[in-house]
């Protein structure tokens, strides 16, 4: 597959060219090493390479002499150094720090774990001296002609799409599963018992979208809830899982739900985690559904900057809203139903919302229709394809 242009690829460009340093995240295969070889540096080291990594792990210090060297031989400007998975070798940031803070140099440093990155009081995370950007998955954006059904089931990794058989995606996913999941997702968490945090892993993607519930979970496993807790905390800070905040205030309801939602970054990955075949009923692909609108969600929002954000809102006694978009307190509630006939039914709730916060103009269920569809005075069906418009 030719490359692809990402989203990120300009703005992470014109940070360089305002001479910012950059902290580009995002867990494995969703294209980081594949964007920053679009770049031109003047020096980049990968730290996959374990004698590379060993020779920093040694001795950081290589780092600026190395940079030093590169600026004596250039006229004018600074020089781009990219550091590719540079939480393997999180001493070297004392370096970074120091050549960014001599102007000395640009970096673009990727990552794919942002609790080593935290791990230990000698860390350093560059405060304030970084430009940091998130690395997902293709968008719609990026990648809009896959089907539906191929987005629902294998995701939207680089690679993934890059396959042309089914078998072969399937393969790959597992592949994925085992060795970077069980494996290395695994050793962060330093577990005692490694059959625990499989069989957390297990749950936690089969429970993907859903309410959280740790005690719940905590019984099924045997181990207790702040245990579970703590796995959570590990999936997000390895950027597997997205944590969704749910929507609180209310004029009337005192019994909004606090728990928070999580989702897997892919749904390919989610489903072979969960340990699901490839034939699921629609139930299960309507829930899934929820999921892929949830996460182009998260994907545009983090494009628009930190005053948007993606919640959900529901009342344990009934009524609830799937997503809903928050924009400094401006809201737009989405429903999403794998359905190209829309029913007065499917948004009741809707109503519901619009009703109880007079800051939400119109309301939406995101679904098959194959054009925007006006359902009642504030509300419309729009195409699945479409959803990035109502960021």
């Amino acid at each position: 597959m030719k490359y692809i242009k990402r989203v990120l690829e300009d703005r992470i460009r014109h940070a360089v060219e305002r001479d910012k340093s950059v902290l580009l995240l995002g867990a494995r295969q969703t294209g980081k090493t594949t964007l920053i070889h679009q770049f031109k540096p003047d020096m980049l080291i990968s730290f996959v390479q374990p004698d590379i990594r060993q020779r920093y792990e040694k001795s950081p210090h290589l780092l600026a002499g190395e940079v030093e060297s590169i600026v004596s031989a250039i006229e004018g400007g600074r020089p781009l150094v990219i550091l590719d998975e540079v939480q393997k070798v999180p001493v070297i940031l004392d370096v970074v720090q120091d050549l960014i803070d001599r102007k000395k140099a640009n970096f673009i440093l990727t990552g794919s774990s942002a609790r080593k990155l935290r791990r230990g009081l000698e860390v350093n995370l560059l405060p304030g001296r970084l430009v940091a950007f998130r690395m997902d998955p293709f968008s719609l954006l990026e990648f809009p002609s896959s089907e539906l059904r191929d987005r629902l089931l294998y995701g939207s990794l680089p690679g993934i799409l890059a396959v042309a058989a089914l078998s072969d995606k399937e393969l790959d996913l597992e592949s994925y599963v085992t060795t970077y999941l069980e494996e290395e997702v695994r050793a962060e968490a330093i577990v005692r018992n490694l059959g625990h945090f499989a069989r957390f892993l297990e749950l936690a993607a089969s429970e993907s979208g859903g309410i959280i519930n740790l005690r719940k979970l905590s019984q099924e496993i045997g181990v207790s809830h702040t245990t579970i807790g703590a796995y959570y905390q590990i999936l997000e800070d390895c950027l597997i899982m997205e944590r969704v905040e749910p929507l609180t205030q209310s004029r009337t309801r005192k019994k909004l739900t606090k728990s928070e939602k999580y989702l897997f970054f892919d749904l390919g990955v989610r489903r072979l985690a969960a340990h699901e075949g490839a034939n699921l009923p629609r139930d299960a692909m309507g829930r899934i559904f929820e999921q892929f609108v949830g996460l182009e969600l998260l994907r545009y929002a983090r494009l628009k900057g930190p005053g948007v954000k993606i919640r959900f809102w529901r009342d344990p006694d009934g009524p609830e809203v799937d997503w809903v978009i928050d924009e400094d307190g401006v809201y737009t509630p989405l429903e999403v139903k794998l359905t190209d006939n829309p029913m007065a039914v499917d948004v009741r709730y809707l109503e519901v919302f619009l009703h109880e916060y007079k800051s939400a103009k119109s309301g939406y269920l995101v679904c098959q229709v194959p054009r925007r569809t006006k359902l009642s005075d504030k509300v419309f069906a729009i195409p699945w394809q479409s959803v990035h418009e109502l960021i």
